[in-house]
């Protein structure tokens, strides 16, 4: 599991990726990421979610956003 800290750098990764994607702001964005499922998953340890890469994760958002 990551340490605090580098669940912050992680989070802002993702949510600088999902702004670009969706080409809203980051503020947009970071909120969209904390009311998402994705982020929960993020945060449990078990999914291993946090091993994936920023894009990828951002992609997940989406997908779920998306209904898919």
């Amino acid at each position: 599991m990551l340490r605090t800290d580098q669940m912050w750098y992680k989070i802002g990764g993702v949510v600088m990726a999902l702004a670009e994607q969706l080409k809203i702001s980051p503020e947009r964005a970071l909120g969209l990421f904390y009311e998402s499922k994705t982020c929960d998953d993020l945060h449990n340890p078990d999914t291993l979610l946090y091993t994936f890469s920023d894009a990828y994760i951002a992609d997940e958002v989406i997908a779920e956003l998306q209904g898919m």
